[in-house]
């Protein structure tokens, strides 16, 4: 019998950390009850991966500088991420940058996560701010779609839209499926506007996926979704509504 390369006095080279991880989201957040308010602010997730530089600039181009304040995961590495948040930024409406620990999320900002580390949403009284930290690679990513959309479902809840765009694997998947358990809306890219179909096709077969949606579409998905949080909270509180 063969003896494995160790015994045989040659040194055993570790498989990369992305080929060995594949740690849930719990390594940077446990599972648990919505903490969300119906009062707070709504707030749009999305994540997405390969072919995602493209649809990011397709769907945040067309938004205005008013709509909801948006959270973004997209699987790059280190340093391009800032650069393509000074890209975006340059092309759209909106203030979009690469976030830093503790900025707020509010209406008219994007903030995409660093390449390299994790970023989780958090609430301060009706304020959403988020956590830029280390961590484990979370299916293979860093960051990871299900971490942040798990930090959402925890303190946003019903107030928010999760989208979840082109991409290979899995990320995601559950995390958009715990957005929706929590009451959020949730959205899955359609095959045929996905330059890769994986990311959206397991958020569809879990049942994570309210609406199927063509890339085309999605921005006019957000702004309805805004709409509707507004008209909410204006019948429930008529006196904010002049």
């Amino acid at each position: 019998m063969a003896l494995p390369p160790a015994a045989r006095g040659r040194p055993v080279t570790p498989l990369p950390e992305r080929l060995r991880a594949r740690n849930s989201a719990d390594v940077m957040l446990t599972a648990g009850r919505s903490l969300a308010t119906r009062s707070s602010e709504p707030l749009i997730a999305i994540g997405t991966s390969a072919g995602g530089t493209q649809a990011l600039e397709v769907v945040l181009s067309q938004l205005p500088a008013t709509c909801p304040g948006m959270v973004i995961v997209q699987h790059m590495p280190e340093r391009f991420t800032a650069m393509l948040a000074h890209r975006l930024n340059d092309l759209c409406q909106l203030e979009v940058r690469e976030a830093g620990n503790g900025d707020r999320v509010v209406a008219g900002r994007a903030l995409i996560a660093p390449g390299g580390k994790h970023m989780l949403l958090r609430r301060s009284g009706e304020h959403y701010l988020v956590e830029v930290a280390d961590g484990p690679l979370v299916n293979r990513h860093r960051p990871s779609v299900d971490v942040l959309f798990r930090s959402v479902a925890r303190y946003a809840g019903a107030n928010a839209l999760g989208v979840i765009m082109t991409g290979m694997g899995d990320d995601g998947a559950r995390g958009l499926g715990e957005m929706r358990d929590a009451g959020a809306r949730t959205i899955a890219q359609d095959e045929a506007s996905c330059v890769v179909f994986g990311m959206p096709r397991e958020a569809i077969k879990r049942g994570a996926a309210e609406q199927i949606v063509a890339l085309q579409q999605i921005p006019a998905a957000i702004l309805a979704f805004g709409r509707s949080r507004a008209g909410a909270e204006a019948s429930r509180n008529p006196a904010a509504g002049g």
